[in-house]
């Protein structure tokens, strides 16, 4: 069964054109909304609340909004493909509102990374997420910004469970703490440049 609309209708004329495309990785579905592995919606979704840009319509086998800040258009995208297919959707937006991939900046969890760490990188690698994966090997490059979000390491042969658990009630503070750092740093790469957010949310 589809879960996200067909769409046949010409790239949408839009002035100034997006300078940023954002996609936040995760599942379509309410039994994912908290769980590890959909970090990445959380951030899009708060970012969308900080720019006032509401991630509603659906495009591009997802749900996307765009709005303006400082002078800059934004495309914000969360994927409805599922994670190990979040390329293709992130393929169709870059067509779409002809987009490179110098323009995009992907969002989503890491379980190589202490809990509610962020790791700022130009350029992607996927250290087994399938999702990321998905995006790089889709777009045939790993010349992608990447802004990960640790959720902690997973048990030894338990990985899949673990990115689809929610957190404990006692990690709750620190993860809300880290996807307001990973959407402060997002708002800064908007304004001043990724390396710019690099240097200041990598220590």
């Amino acid at each position: 069964m589809r879960i996200f609309p067909q769409f046949r209708h010409r790239t949408p004329s839009i002035n100034p054109p997006p300078s940023h495309l954002i996609v936040g990785l995760g599942n379509p579905g309410p039994e994912y909304a908290f769980t590890r592995h959909n970090i990445g919606w959380r951030v899009i979704e708060l970012l969308g609340r900080r720019l006032q840009i509401t991630i509603n319509r659906p495009e591009c086998r997802g749900l996307v909004g765009i709005g303006s800040y400082h002078g800059e258009t934004v495309l914000l995208l969360k994927p409805l493909t599922y994670m190990n297919r979040s390329g293709i959707s992130v393929k169709e937006a870059m067509r779409r509102y002809q987009l490179t991939s110098e323009q995009v900046i992907i969002v989503c969890d890491d379980i190589y990374l202490p809990l509610g760490k962020l790791r700022l990188r130009f350029k992607g690698r996927t250290a087994g997420h399938n999702g990321l994966g998905s995006v790089l090997e889709t777009l045939g490059t790993d010349e992608i910004a990447c802004v990960r979000v640790g959720v902690g390491e997973a048990p030894p042969g338990q990985m899949r469970g673990y990115v689809l658990s929610c957190f404990e009630p006692e990690e709750e503070a620190t993860i809300n703490e880290a996807i307001d750092r990973a959407t402060e740093a997002l708002v800064v790469a908007i304004q001043n440049g990724f390396e710019s957010a690099m240097q200041r949310f990598n220590r």
